[in-house]
């Protein structure tokens, strides 16, 4: 792209575009004052479409008509409601819909797949995940090592990057399994890694772990419906991921989770139990043994949540009928022109972290600032320009193809390179 450093090069951009109207699809937030942000933080928290309400309120409406009948009789009848939303979801990570089921939230998700997929013997016990993985992940992954009776100080495999760099490469954990494999069960990796917004190579992640009969699942909370993880082809074994930051569904909304194909009938998986994830023929016939769905639906545990799967099925319509292709070519457009525009600023305080080749990386750039404190964030703020700051100095910043624009882009390195 031969990208220009002005704003008219940047409103010409925005003419072109054939996404520009889904801007107006969505509520952008304003100051006291009424002026509307500058959002860039969609990778912790996306904007709610329009249409939410209208979602939400169909089943409040159904459920003051009809009271429990609504399992039934509602235009969206409940009992069924999370099928609503499988094959939409499954076309955003590139799965199956036997693959894919929306439930719980993003850890609670982890811990029940590592129920099947960590089991770990007296000599094959240890979990790798990055060094710099989200907190929670690390958190679960302790505690679910402890649970098993093992120290984690000695049972956690840390990816690291090499010395003086940010980035991981994969000839490291390449390194890593071939020196301790034997002992490792179980890889867990963040798809798309929070703090530098490096987006790895899944299918090579999985073929390395494979390789070494180790189960392979992914934290894709930053990567479904930013990047196209394509899921089933990559052959991991299972995945979860929130879908309130770029899936636009609401503060705490539901998670989705995905488990491969190959393990969809496999009724001898260990794992915890409920009513939903028993065959749903025989589900109300109470005195049943237990008898496990196949797929992605054997790991629900409770009937959905429907407020929050409504607000989630007004966002997976937007994204069923512009399509992850569209969305990813602006992605790339958009992101492209704030990076250019990033190192157009004449000075060496700052550099971007996150991949520069687009198959490595989302839409969030995570910007380093040398002798910054969060200061710089609140000034930012203080300009209405909502970015998200990480600890020692790195500010996170994520144009949304969706909602945020190239004259958003531009006037938001025009402000950071005044306060410079």
């Amino acid at each position: 792209m031969n990208y220009q450093n002005t704003l008219a090069y940047a409103q010409q951009q925005d003419n072109e575009d054939k996404l520009s109207y889904l801007r107006d699809k969505f509520h952008i937030p304003t100051d006291k004052k009424g002026n509307p942000w500058l959002y860039f933080t969609g990778n912790s928290l996306g904007l709610q479409p329009k249409t939410t309400q209208q979602y939400i309120q169909q089943e409040l409406d159904d459920w003051a008509k009809f009271g429990v009948e609504g399992h039934f009789e509602a235009k969206n009848p409940w009992m069924p409601y999370h099928e609503l939303l499988t094959n939409k979801m499954a076309k955003i990570v590139g799965a199956k819909p036997i693959e894919v089921v929306v439930m719980n939230t993003l850890t609670t998700n982890l811990h029940l797949l590592m129920v099947s997929f960590y089991q770990p013997t007296k000599t094959k016990f240890k979990i790798v995940i990055e060094s710099d993985a989200f907190p929670s992940d690390r958190y679960a992954v302790e505690s679910q090592l402890k649970f098993h009776g093992f120290n984690p100080k000695e049972a956690l495999v840390e990816w690291s990057p090499r010395k003086g760099e940010e980035l991981l490469h994969i000839e490291d954990l390449e390194n890593i399994l071939e020196k301790d494999g034997d002992a490792i069960a179980l890889l867990l990796i963040g798809g798309l890694n929070y703090y530098t917004g490096q987006y790895l190579d899944l299918k090579r992640i999985a073929e390395l772990g494979h390789a070494k009969n180790c189960m392979v699942g992914i934290d894709l909370a930053h990567g479904a419906g930013n990047i196209q993880p394509n899921l089933h082809e990559s052959g991991v074994d299972f995945a979860a991921w929130c879908t309130y930051k770029y899936l636009n569904s609401g503060p705490g909304s539901l998670a989705g989770l995905f488990v491969h194909e190959k393990h969809a009938n496999n009724k001898d998986l260990p794992r915890f139990a409920g009513w939903w994830n028993h065959n749903k023929e025989t589900r109300f016939n109470m005195r049943q043994p237990f008898d496990v769905m196949p797929g992605a639906e054997g790991w629900q545990l409770s009937n959905p949540p429907i407020l929050s799967m409504a607000a989630i099925r007004a966002s997976l319509d937007m994204f069923d009928e512009i399509g992850m292709d569209a969305l990813r070519e602006k992605s790339e457009k958009l992101t492209g022109y704030f990076e250019f525009l990033i190192n157009e600023i004449d000075t060496d305080r700052i550099k971007i972290i996150t991949p520069t080749k687009t198959s490595e990386r989302g839409c969030q750039l995570s910007i380093q600032v040398k002798n910054a404190d969060k200061s710089l964030h609140q000034k930012l703020t203080d300009k209405n320009i909502i970015t998200d700051w990480r600890e020692p100095d790195v500010i996170r910043c994520a144009p949304v193809p969706m909602y945020n624009t190239f004259e958003d882009v531009f006037t938001m390195v025009s402000i950071l390179k005044t306060l410079l």
